[in-house]
């Protein structure tokens, strides 16, 4: 019993050698590696580019609002001057006209976010006062602004300066 064994042949090869057959595929990887770092130098300058207009922006609206806060101020100024102006006449008109001019000043403070408060008699809240003295007030709650120094400014958590304060002893 003597079988015949065909002959083996080897697998059919392609006419190119091995290493061209892959050369399409790292070509397609190489092409894709230099997309991406292109679109990685693209989103660099973009984000830099982003950046520099947003500092321009920045300095723009800083410069605005410069400019907004100091025109606010001017008919302050100009008011002042003219209560200079007037000093060699009645002293209690010149005090009204002073007065008139703070008035004024506290207006545009208001007019910015930063409202006048110097209440008496109310807790003490050490986020918008800040203690100078303590004085011991028998007719008064412990703890409670007796009197104010200097006022403040702000509101909300947008506090320019904290109102100056003497505040009520505890009594024991």
């Amino acid at each position: 019993m003597a079988t015949e064994q065909e002959p083996m042949t080897p697998p059919e090869q392609p006419d190119e050698p091995p290493s061209s057959s892959r050369m399409p595929e790292a070509d397609e990887q190489t092409a894709a590696l230099d997309e991406m770092r292109d679109r990685w130098r693209r989103a660099l300058a973009d984000l830099d580019n982003l950046r520099k207009r947003h500092a321009r922006e920045l300095e723009r609206v800083r410069a605005e609002e410069r400019a907004r806060t100091a025109g606010a101020w001017l008919p302050v100024l100009d008011n002042l001057e003219r209560a200079l102006a007037h000093s060699d006449s009645d002293p209690s008109a010149v005090l009204k006209g002073v007065e008139a001019v703070r008035d004024q000043a506290v207006e545009v403070l208001r007019g910015l976010g930063y409202p006048r408060y110097e209440e008496t008699g109310v807790p003490f809240d050490p986020t918008r006062h800040e203690v100078v003295g303590v004085v011991d007030t028998p007719d008064a709650e412990p703890n409670t602004v007796a009197q104010v120094v200097s006022p403040g400014y702000g509101a909300d958590g947008k506090q320019l300066r904290p109102a100056f304060v003497v505040v009520s002893k505890r009594q024991e």
